[in-house]
């Protein structure tokens, strides 16, 4: 296993991910408006980190599996946390490339 592999999650992420899409997950993208703007997946929602913590209690009611993406997947996997800790099933998809490569 490779250095980023251990500190990312590697295949077992991309599973789990390409799992969740399989179930119809909502993809929420955690980046600024702007980064945003510049390039994003479709059907995707922007919350940027931020605002995760008013938005909590409308994700739950979407109850939907959620993967979360961003730039580089640090911002992603912070609002992960914030997320799985609100009871909700998430997995930290890292940059949106990826998350956008394994659909």
């Amino acid at each position: 296993m490779g250095i980023f592999s251990a500190i990312f999650g590697g295949s077992k992420t991309n599973e789990k991910v390409t799992a969740m899409l399989a179930k119809g997950a909502l993809i929420v993208d955690v980046r600024t408006p702007d980064e945003y703007k510049s390039g994003h997946i479709s059907k995707s929602v922007n919350i940027p980190l931020n605002l995760i913590p008013n938005k909590v209690a409308e994700l739950k009611r979407k109850n939907k599996p959620i993967i979360t993406c961003c730039r580089s997947g640090a911002r992603s996997g912070m609002a992960a946390d914030q997320l799985r800790k609100a009871g909700i099933e998430v997995e930290n998809g890292g940059p949106w490339t990826s998350v956008k490569s394994m659909m």
